[in-house]
């Protein structure tokens, strides 16, 4: 059995075109489990529209990871796929190219590809196409994931779920922690995913010092003195 787990947050203008590219994938029985974070713009209407369950979760308690984890423990999947509201599989195959490489059991997690759309802007387009390129990689070392486009092994999740307590990059901290335990990683271009934005939502500077603070907590470095 699999679950997809999808995060939203007003997503009204991608979230119908990522779902009807869930409906169509073709990799067997699945189950989607939406996870929303107080949309205000019309997002749970189209959702509804769907064959999904709906759980909800309030701006006061969000986190990312505590998102996940929530979706992940009212999902009934062995492999959770994990995408944003505003990201579109790119085919009908995208779910079941993530799966294939569980086949090895020592890995852990599978992240996509992920690509711009035409109206991406160029610092955006730049991001995507840099970090996320045409060769498939196995990764013991480097703890780069991303839970927009990704899959995880719940049996690994439950001995390591999401941190609740980051404020962001929740992601590549469990893939340090899971790569400590000696599992692996795999970069799998061909689950592709279409995403508006890039990975660093183009010049947000406020975005950047967060997920840089963030890293160098998971790095072990000490934090920074504030300076306003």
């Amino acid at each position: 059995m699999l679950s997809v787990i999808v995060r939203t947050r007003n997503e009204r203008q991608w979230i119908g075109r990522c779902l009807a590219a869930l409906r169509h994938q073709d990799c067997g029985e699945f189950e989607i489990v939406v996870v929303d974070n107080e949309s205000t713009d019309g997002t749970l209407d189209i959702v509804q529209e769907f064959d999904c369950r709906i759980l909800t979760i309030s701006q006061a308690e969000f986190s990312h990871g505590r998102s996940i984890n929530r979706g992940i423990r009212e999902s009934c999947g062995d492999f959770i796929a994990i995408l944003s509201g505003h990201c579109i599989p790119a085919n009908s195959h995208w779910l079941r190219r993530l799966r294939v490489a569980f086949s090895d059991p020592a890995v852990a997690g599978v992240y996509g590809r992920q690509e711009p759309l035409p109206d991406t802007s160029d610092s955006d387009k730049r991001d995507l196409w840099t970090a996320f390129g045409l060769d498939r990689r196995i990764q013991s070392r480097d703890y780069f994931f991303h839970n927009a486009n990704s899959m995880i092994r719940r049996a690994v999740w439950e001995a390591a779920p999401f941190n609740e307590e980051l404020a962001g990059v929740e992601d590549r901290d469990w893939a340090k922690r899971v790569l400590a335990q000696e599992y692996r990683l795999v970069y799998e271009p061909a689950a592709s995913v279409y995403h508006f934005h890039g990975i660093n939502h183009g010049l947000d500077e406020r975005r950047a010092a967060r997920v840089a603070r963030v890293i160098e907590l998971i790095n072990g470095h000490p934090p920074r003195p504030r300076t306003d």
